[in-house]
Parts: structure tokens; sequence; C-alpha cells
């Protein structure tokens, strides 16, 4: 496994750049009125209808329980995560914070109006990519998660798709185990075996597994519908992030592209070339919804200052 902590990060923590924006439909329930029953028969008395209490009449949000993971449980170090300057749950509000609060709202939008039928199927599946090596995807896909968990009606499964180099259970300093590609190369396996659970609640984290030469043959292969159908199996505000390898790197990036409804390609700043960037997208185009993730800039021709609001300072 890599060592997250290598991967440079700027000490303020990257700047984002994302915009949001949200909707929500309202539906009534109405009532026959009582006029428009039918008549009774002649020589039958009408039956007397008596109206049902008002309380009866609200509409109620049905409560779907979520399909049950039942790998382990660990804690989860908070120190070692504002070592990796990592977004720390229950911590104070700092600017990267706020960055990724911005870049979540556009995901989980496009995520809600998925389920409603609107746009691509699988808007609950996110991949995290970039064009290269160290350019923050891991940093990106890790604080996303982090930061979607503290939804209140939204759980997080956090995968590692590196299957090459994995790197999210160093990051958040938890033990390896059978992951994501044992359960597609063993069809006796429930990948729900595999999936972590941590003390932060709403975050779930599934290991890449066992190395293998034939990963991308496997993403490729049928199973793979059945077992990602099987993260998200009764649990309608579940979102699945993949912390997916470079796709100018290595090929698995292009065929998860096929299987998740937003891809988010990490570039960052200074460091990322445009046909680098271009030859990336093409390679991920199987994924109708592509969007930018501006990583490590330090300059901000705006002014932006996330945080200060709150007292926070850099």
């Amino acid at each position: 496994m890599t060592d997250q902590s290598k991967i440079p990060v700027p000490p303020s923590g990257p700047s984002l750049i994302e915009r949001a924006s949200g909707s929500f439909d309202f539906r009534t329930m109405t009532r026959p009125p009582i006029a428009d029953l039918p008549p009774a028969p002649k020589g039958v008395s009408a039956p007397v209808v008596q109206p049902k209490p008002a309380a009866q009449f609200e509409t109620t949000v049905p409560q779907v329980d979520p399909q049950p993971f039942r790998g382990v449980f660990h804690p989860i170090d908070r120190a070692h995560l504002r070592e990796q300057c990592l977004i720390e749950p229950e911590s104070a509000v700092t600017g990267l914070l706020e960055e990724f609060r911005i870049v979540k709202r556009q995901l989980l939008r496009t995520a809600a109006e998925s389920r409603e039928g609107k746009g691509a199927p699988h808007g609950e599946r996110i991949l995290i990519c970039s064009a290269h090596p160290g350019e923050g995807k891991t940093f990106c896909a890790v604080n996303l998660a982090l930061s979607m968990a503290a939804e209140k009606d939204t759980e997080v499964l956090l995968v590692d798709a590196d299957f090459a180099k994995p790197s999210v259970l160093s990051t958040l300093g938890l033990p390896g185990g059978p992951g994501l590609m044992d359960a597609l190369a063993d069809p006796t396996m429930a990948v729900e075996d595999c999936i972590i659970g941590t003390d932060i609640a709403g975050l779930y984290v599934l290991p890449a597994g066992n190395a293998t030469g034939s990963d991308t043959e496997y993403l490729a292969s049928t199973r793979t519908d059945v077992v990602l159908a099987r993260l998200t199996s009764h649990a309608p505000n579940r979102i699945v992030i993949f912390d997916s390898p470079p796709a100018l790197a290595a090929s698995p990036a292009s065929v998860l592209a096929n299987h998740v409804g937003q891809t988010v390609v990490v570039v960052r700043a200074d460091v990322t070339g445009e046909a680098a960037l271009r030859d990336a997208v093409h390679l991920l185009g199987a994924c109708d919804d592509i969007k930018l993730l501006l990583n490590g800039t330090r300059f901000s021709t705006t002014g932006r200052r996330f945080g200060t609001y709150y007292g926070y300072k850099e």
C-alpha cells in the first residue's frame, strides 16, 4: 500500500471549485368529497359516512432499512486524519470542510435526480479519478466521503478500487482484509462480508482486496453488475464512492466508468496538463456525467477564504 501522507498537499489544504444547487418536490394527497358518492338504492338507507381524522391524511415518508453490512467495525484515529490534512469529523469548521461542503452538494443533487429517473442511471455511484498519480485523487475521495457521511440522511460507502496501489485503508488507519476484487473473483463470497464499519456515523469502507493480474477483466465481467447492485440494495440513501487508479496509468478506471453515474476528475493546479486531461476525459467517456475538480490552488482571484466566517484562520 502507498503511504497517503506522502501525497503532496498544501499546508493549508487544497482549494476546490464547484457549484451546486438543489430543488425539492412536494406532493399533496386529496380525498373525493362525500357528495360524489353514488346515491343509495330506493328502500335502502343511505350509509352514514364518518369523515376520517385529518391526521390520517398526512403524507408520510416510508422508512427503508438499509441492507446490513456484516463486516467488522474499527475506530478511525482522528489525529491520523489531522496529520494528513483531512477533514476531522466533529471538529471545528475549517476552510477545507467548507470547500468540500460545496463540492458534495452538486454530486448529491445529481444522485437524487438519478433516483427519480432523471438523467443517467446510478447517479449514487461516484468515480473519483485523475489523469496521473500524485494529483490528489485519494485525498479528494476520502475527504468527499467524510463530508458526505456528515449528511443527516446519507450513508456513504468508500470503495478502494485502486487494486494495484490501494491507499484508502492506510489513509484512514484501517486494517487490511478481503475486498472488492475477492468478491468479484469468488462467486461464493458475499461482498457485504468484506465491508469495514467505522466509528464515524454513516461511513463504511470496502477494501480493494487481493491483487490480481486480471483486475480489468474481472471488472468487465457480468458479475460486477451483480456485486455493485448489492452495495446499494434496499438502501436508497447510500452513496458509493470509488477511488480508482489514474486513468492514464491503469485501465480499471475506464472500465469502472461503465458502472457509475458520475465521474469526478481531479485536476492538480500547475501540474495536470491540458493534453493529459483531454486524454483522461476521453478514456472515461463511458460515463456521461464528468465533472472536473481543481485541487491544490494557492491563489483565488475572487479573494475567497472559506471558513473564516466561522472564525477559522489559515
